[in-house]
C-alpha cells in the first residue's frame, strides 16, 4: 500500500511538473511574441521612412578638417584642435531653413551630431564646459532644430559618441597616448558623465532615434550598454537605437559602402557622405552627382533599407550650396516618384530585372527603376501575373508591352518586354509601375524540357 502511494505521489509530482513546464513555456512564448509585436510596431515608421538626412556639425567645420580624428591621429595637436572653438559662431544658423530643406529633400527623419568623439556638445549640457553655450555661438543649438523638425512632422534622431577623447577621465586620448589603462575610479567618473549627458538628451528632447558611435573601443559590459538601453527606453519607450551599442540596437548601420547583397537584418540603413567628408571641408569638391546619389538610394530601398545621406554645415551654420543643390534635386525626384519609394517593400530577387525594384505593400504593383537610359525595350523575366496596366510614375503615360517566348506546354513565363519612349525619360532615374492582376507571382525554377508536343 505504501509503495502504491509513493508511486502515485511521484506520478502526481511528474504530472504537475509537466503542467508547470508547459504553462511556463506558453507564457514565455506569449511574452516573446508580445515583445516582438511591440518592437515591430515601434520600428514601423523607420521601415517606411526610406530616406534620412545626417548632419555632422561641430568645431571641426571652422578649419575644415576631419572631425575628432585629426587630433586623435595626431595630424594636429589637441590644443590646436580645440582652438577652433573660438571660430564656431553659428551666426547664420537657421534651424527653420534647415528643417524645411530636409523636408523638401523627401527625407522622413534627420540625425544630428549632438557630440562627436572630440567631446564638443551642441546642447546646453550640465556635464563639462566644452559645449556650444561656452563658444561664440552662446546657445543651445540642438533644441531649436528639434523643434523645427517636429513642426515639419519629421522624426528626430540624435547622434551621440560613446568615446570622449577630450574628457579628462576617459582612458583614450590619441592613437598613441592613453590617460590610463586600469583605473576603476576614473572610469566610473566617465560612466557617470556620459550617462548623465544621455539622460539630459532623453529627458529634454525625447528623440525618436538614437544614433550611437564609437562602441568599438570597449565591450558592452564596460560601456554598461544594457543599462543604457534600459534607462533610455524606460524614459522614452518609443525610441529606436542603432546597432552601435554593442549588440543592444534595433537596426544595422553599414557605412559608405553600398551593400552588394541584401543585409540579413530586417531593418538597416546605409549612412553615406555626399563627397568624401562627414563634416564641412571646403577643399573637398568630390561631390557625388544627384544621379549617382539617387541610384545608390534606389539600391538601398530595393533591398528593403534606408539611406541616411550626410550634409556638413559650415561653422556659421550655413549649408554649402553644393549640398543644397543636391538636396533640392533629390526632393524633385522623390516628390515625383513618391508612390514607388515610401511605404514600399523590397522588390524582385536577383535574376528577374536588370536594376532596382520595389513592391507596393499589397504586392500588386511592381516598380522598376531605370538607372540606365534604355536604348531598347526593357525586359522582365519570370513574371507569371497577367498585366492590368503599365505606366510611367509621376507623369502617367501608359506603355505598351509584349510577351515573347511563352510556350503553351510550359509553366515557364515568357519574357515581358516594355518599350519606354526616350522623350518620357526622367533626367535622373525613370520609374515604371506595372499594375498586376493579383499579388506578384514569380517563376523561380531552372526551366523545363519538352516531353510531349
Amino acid at each position: 500500500m505504501i509503495l502504491r502511494l509513493k508511486t502515485f505521489s511521484l506520478f502526481l509530482v511528474g504530472i504537475i511538473s509537466l503542467f508547470l513546464f508547459i504553462f511556463t513555456t506558453v507564457l514565455n512564448a506569449q511574452d516573446l511574441e508580445k515583445e516582438k509585436q511591440a518592437g515591430d510596431k515601434k520600428m514601423e515608421w523607420f521601415g517606411n521612412a526610406k530616406l534620412g538626412i545626417f548632419i555632422h556639425w561641430g568645431i571641426y567645420a571652422v578649419n575644415g578638417i576631419d572631425e575628432s580624428w585629426s587630433f586623435y591621429n595626431e595630424y594636429i595637436s589637441h590644443e590646436d584642435y580645440l582652438k577652433q572653438v573660438d571660430g564656431f559662431t553659428a551666426s547664420k544658423y537657421d534651424p527653420k531653413q534647415w528643417a524645411a530643406l530636409i523636408k523638401e529633400s523627401g527625407a522622413q527623419y534627420s540625425v544630428i551630431t549632438t557630440k562627436h568623439h572630440d567631446g564638443f556638445a551642441l546642447w546646453d549640457t550640465n556635464y563639462g564646459n566644452l559645449n556650444a553655450v561656452n563658444s561664440p555661438a552662446k546657445k543651445d543649438l540642438i533644441r531649436p532644430f528639434v523643434e523645427e523638425l517636429r513642426k515639419q512632422k519629421l522624426k528626430v534622431g540624435l547622434y551621440y559618441s560613446l568615446p570622449d577623447w577630450s574628457y579628462e577621465d576617459y582612458p583614450n586620448f590619441t592613437r598613441n597616448k592613453k590617460r590610463y589603462t586600469d583605473d576603476s575610479s576614473r572610469w566610473q567618473k566617465f560612466l557617470s558623465y556620459y550617462q548623465g549627458q544621455l539622460n539630459e538628451l532623453n529627458t529634454r528632447f525625447e528623440p525618436d532615434l538614437y544614433w550611437f558611435d564609437g562602441d568599438w573601443e570597449f565591450s558592452a559590459e564596460k560601456w554598461q550598454a544594457g543599462k543604457v538601453r534600459n534607462f533610455l527606453l524606460e524614459g522614452n519607450p518609443k525610441a529606436i537605437i542603432n546597432s552601435r551599442l554593442k549588440g543592444y540596437g534595433d537596426y544595422a548601420t553599414p557605412e559608405q559602402g553600398v551593400p552588394i547583397v541584401k543585409p540579413k537584418e530586417r531593418y538597416w540603413e546605409l549612412c553615406m557622405t555626399m563627397n568624401n567628408s562627414w563634416g564641412y571641408q571646403g577643399n573637398d569638391k568630390a561631390y557625388k552627382t544627384p544621379n549617382q546619389i539617387i541610384r545608390i538610394f534606389t539600391d538601398c530601398i530595393a533591398m528593403g533599407g534606408n539611406l541616411l545621406l550626410d550634409i556638413g554645415p559650415k561653422a556659421d551654420g550655413t549649408i554649402p550650396e553644393e549640398q543644397v543643390a543636391i538636396l533640392k534635386e533629390l526632393g524633385r525626384w522623390t516628390t515625383k516618384h513618391h508612390e514607388a519609394i515610401f511605404n514600399s517593400k523590397s522588390g524582385l530577387p536577383p535574376g528577374h530585372f536588370y536594376g532596382p525594384t520595389t513592391l507596393s505593400q499589397d504586392q500588386k504593383t511592381l516598380y522598376l527603376f531605370l538607372t540606365q537610359r534604355p536604348e531598347h525595350p526593357i525586359v522582365i523575366k519570370g513574371l507569371k501575373n497577367q498585366i492590368n496596366r503599365i505606366r510611367i510614375v509621376g507623369e502617367g503615360t501608359k506603355l505598351s508591352h509584349e510577351v515573347i517566348g511563352k510556350m503553351y506546354w510550359s509553366e515557364v513565363p515568357g519574357l515581358l518586354y516594355i518599350d519606354v519612349p526616350k522623350e518620357k525619360l526622367d533626367p535622373q532615374v525613370t520609374v515604371i509601375a506595372i499594375q498586376l492582376k493579383g499579388k506578384i507571382d514569380l517563376y523561380r525554377e531552372d526551366g523545363q524540357v519538352i516531353e510531349s508536343n
